[in-house]
């Protein structure tokens, strides 16, 4: 299945060149060359079976509003929000249909290491600086889902709405129907299987 979910970007490079060209036209140097761009995440989703994993990329700044080191109570109470909300895949995703429960999940950036821990040591935190400028956070999940047929849809308003900051989500999906690419925003936050 993690084969699967990593071939995904090659199975939707078609679609991807496709929306680079169209992009370039409009949007000149600047978008071609930073793929780290505020605002857009990327989320890839396959359904095999009885097994959905998601993959979740974000800039930080779009979870927590920085991406630097937390240097404030108030920086670290944003990660511990943003962890904690990470951490509920179901409530994310709109997941509530097709009885699916978490069987793995990782979350990945130092910042999100540092939300977990109560004691930040200097050398810690010198090596959350220098690993976390321009940051993504990572999310990885794999649900078993006992009624996968009942999965009707992928539905993000949750993510939009704990996450304002994100406007778009670029989502690569691989389901029962076939493989699909789009964008969701806030106004249009669903995607079918």
């Amino acid at each position: 299945m993690r084969c699967l979910l990593l071939a995904l970007p090659f199975a939707l490079l078609p679609l991807a060149v496709a929306q680079a060209n169209e992009r370039s036209h409009a949007h000149a140097e600047h978008d071609s060359l930073d793929a780290h761009q505020h605002g857009t995440a990327q989320l890839n989703v396959v359904l095999d079976g009885t097994t959905l994993e998601l993959q979740l990329q974000s800039p930080a700044m779009n979870l927590v509003g920085f991406e630097h080191a937390p240097n404030s109570v108030a920086d670290r109470a944003k990660l511990a929000a943003a962890r904690g909300e990470l951490e509920r895949p179901q409530a994310l995703f709109g997941l509530d249909a097709g009885d699916c429960t978490v069987n793995t999940q990782e979350l990945q950036n130092p910042l999100l290491a540092g939300a977990a821990h109560n004691e930040h040591d200097h050398d810690e935190q010198h090596a959350v600086d220098e690993q976390s400028e321009h940051g993504d956070i990572h999310a990885h999940y794999q649900l078993d889902c006992k009624k996968p047929d009942e999965l009707k849809q992928l539905d993000l308003s949750e993510l939009f709405k704990r996450f304002p900051a994100t406007e778009k989500i670029q989502v690569q999906l691989i389901g029962p129907s076939g493989q699909q690419g789009v964008e969701l925003t806030p106004a249009q936050a669903s995607l079918n299987f």
